[in-house]
């Protein structure tokens, strides 16, 4: 089929005004006679369900935690982005557009980064109105800090709890609705399974976790908001209980999966320690809005410190290389987070990584404390040169800002990183790849839509800091509420949608012999056992830089795993009870199944961009060598059987308001 992105026609700037004047709207005696389910309760499924009950639709909400506080869009600490130009440095929505396409190397569609740079203004006014606790300057204002990829402030945030305050605020926008009666939760419960009757999604298949009991959900659309597949690492920044399940069943029922090569590494993590770690910390990228990154200049020092000989603080400023300060002069520490990923792992490639595995460079705050220390002075009217003062003062500031960041690292690392600096190194983040969806966030499946993380975005190969927040806002306040009246107008007289459907009888039936499968299967091996397997496949052959040989043998390798799997994995206990293992064996079976389509796609993709790093394909200076002549499109794979077999569909990329440049941070 030919894929239709139905992006309207007219300026860019102009798109999203005229597609909401003339698209169909379904009036509020109307709304109240249609369902809608919602599966994933963070920031994009959230803010979804809150919005579409407070427009009168009856909303079907579920998730698989406890409840919707949990979910995994807690841990975005760093702030969101809005072109609001609070600091007066020129910023613009046209600025925020063509930096979130720059930042995505040019293979971003052009139309929606637009309407998202067009709504992020909204967004923050929104969650001001919900009483979210953004940060604000002495006079009242909101304040901005900077993030990477860009040259102004336009990132709002609270203290290094953004996400989770912008999460507190959408819950109490459901809670609203769920006291109303027009949500109706269902936490503990996971998707398993979406029901296509003619055409079109009319509803799911989940489990109660709970109890195990299989339950038939109808409605006239299906809504999935349920994150990213980082997980399909193993080792990622993700909770443990990210899956990818819910947008790997749609796709096997017919919606198209996009791009999912373009993963991002995110550059400020903890370091790997050992085998025994199940996940992996995020330090938030606003520490590099303050904190400067360097190695050892010399590699006799960088042994040392690896060796306990010597610390970071013995090494003076010459003896020092702060690499992406002379890599990236413009840009400085600030570079986006694919360049800054791959010029740390250069260095620690080349001998000068600072932690017993010499996987980790520093991140240092000392020069941050002594500019913040002495400008406090100078306020306050004390001695700018009593160094201690500075420093106490200093301290104090930076522990304002990155207070709760700092606690942790102190918490898992046991060093202060007051006193001294930070171990970063770079881990899997964020997934730009997902569902492929229209402008209206229709995947190919009529009815059923895909937004925030789990759709292929508007990121393109690469996500710049703090938009993830507000991708999933824009997406559940402010478009999906518009788009799916469109589609819902002719389904006003439809009335309830029965489940004694033979479709639901035919898909609660798969979805409970895939059950009976795993409990009565009399394997030696445990889930996990299964998982790192893949996890190690990934990251080591379709990690930070890949190659076509490698990308061949990891499809060989997943695809024999899989084998495997099915015929030597121990799923203990019963179907219809608490069942963890359960669980984790339907989430690992699909990304079993992703994690082959994951390197089947970077091996077709023969250029490099963004996360996307194929060795074979870079330039002198080790850059990311894009193909804008072959390669400037949607790489949308149909499902057909097992990953293999996949079928591509392409959306080419006309960027019409954009000229195709070789991106550079110089």
């Amino acid at each position: 089929m030919a894929l239709d992105s139905k992006i309207p026609n007219g300026p860019i700037a102009d798109k999203w005004t005229n597609y909401k004047d003339h698209i169909n709207l379904v009036n509020p005696a109307n709304k109240r006679n249609l369902d809608i389910i919602v599966v994933g309760t963070g920031l994009a499924g959230g803010s979804a369900a809150a919005t579409l009950a407070e427009l009168g639709y009856n909303v079907k909400a579920f998730c698989f935690q406890d409840s919707p506080r949990r979910a995994h869009s807690i841990a975005a600490q760093g702030g969101i982005n809005a072109a609001k130009n609070y600091k007066g440095d020129g910023d613009s929505v046209y600025r925020l557009f063509y930096d979130t396409v720059k930042g995505g190397d040019y293979r971003a569609r052009e139309a929606n980064v637009h309407r998202l740079a067009e709504v992020s203004a909204n967004i923050i006014d929104q969650c001001v109105a919900q009483g979210v606790p953004l940060a604000r300057e002495y006079g009242g204002l909101l304040d901005n800090r900077s993030f990477g990829g860009t040259l102004v402030s336009r990132t709002f945030y609270a203290q290094g709890q953004t996400g989770q305050q912008l999460l507190l605020g959408a819950y109490s926008a459901m809670n609203r609705q769920i006291g109303r009666g027009k949500i109706k939760m269902y936490n503990r419960h996971e998707m398993l399974e979406l029901v296509v009757i003619d055409g079109k999604a009319r509803g799911i298949i989940a489990r109660n976790l709970i109890t195990g009991e299989i339950e038939r959900h109808s409605a006239h659309a299906v809504v999935i908001g349920s994150g990213g597949y980082g997980n399909v690492f193993f080792l990622s920044t993700n909770a443990m209980g990210s899956n990818a399940t819910a947008a790997w069943k749609i796709h096997k029922k017919g919606a198209f999966f996009a791009n999912p090569c373009y993963t991002q590494i995110h550059p400020t993590c903890i370091p790997v320690s050992g085998d025994h770690q199940s996940k992996l910390t995020l330090m938030s990228e606003s520490l590099r809005n303050d904190g400067r990154i360097w190695v050892p200049a010399k590699l006799e020092d960088a042994q040392a410190i690896r060796e306990g000989r010597k610390k970071a603080t013995d090494l003076s400023e010459e003896e020092r290389d702060y690499f992406l300060e002379r890599r990236y002069p413009a840009f400085g520490n600030l570079v986006p987070r694919d360049v800054a990923s791959r010029a740390a792992k250069e260095r620690c490639d080349a001998g000068f990584g600072v932690n017993k595995t010499g996987e980790a460079v520093y991140l240092d705050f000392a020069a941050a404390i002594e500019r913040y220390g002495k400008e406090a002075a100078y306020v306050k009217g004390l001695d700018a040169n009593d160094k201690a003062l500075v420093t106490k003062l200093g301290t104090a500031i930076v522990k304002s800002k990155y207070g709760n960041l700092f606690q942790m690292y102190l918490k898992i690392v046991d060093e202060d990183p007051y006193v001294t600096p930070m171990m970063i190194y770079p881990a899997v983040h964020y997934t730009m790849g997902g569902t492929w969806v229209d402008y209206n966030l229709m995947t190919t499946i009529p009815g059923c839509f895909s937004i925030g993380e789990s759709n292929f975005s508007d990121h393109g190969a690469n996500r710049l800091g703090a938009s993830a927040l507000m991708q999933g806002l824009a997406d559940g306040y402010f478009v999906l509420p518009y788009t799916i009246g469109d589609y819902l107008a002719p389904d006003i007289k439809m009335g309830p949608i029965s489940t004694d459907l033979p479709e639901f009888v035919e898909a609660e039936k798969s979805v409970k012999d895939l059950i009976n499968n795993f409990i009565n299967n009399n394997g030696t091996h445990s889930v996990d056992y299964f998982h790192k397997k893949l996890g190690k496949i990934m990251w080591n052959k379709v990690g930070m830089a890949r190659n076509a040989k490698g990308l061949a043998e990891a499809m060989e390798e997943i695809a024999a795993l899989r084998e495997e799997f099915y015929k030597d994995v121990k799923v203990p206990g019963s179907a219809n009870e608490f069942n963890q293992e359960l669980e984790k064996a339907i989430r690992v079976a699909d990304f079993l199944e992703l994690g082959e389509l994951f390197a089947k796609d970077a091996l077709h993709r023969n250029e490099s961009c963004g996360g996307h790093f194929r060795e074979e394909y870079q330039t002198e200076e080790g850059e990311a060598l894009r193909d804008d002549e072959n390669f400037a499109y949607v790489a949308a794979w149909e499902y057909k059987g097992k990953p293999s077999d996949a079928v591509l569909h392409k959306e080419p990329l006309n960027y019409e308001n954009i000229k195709l440049v070789q991106r550079s941070y110089k």
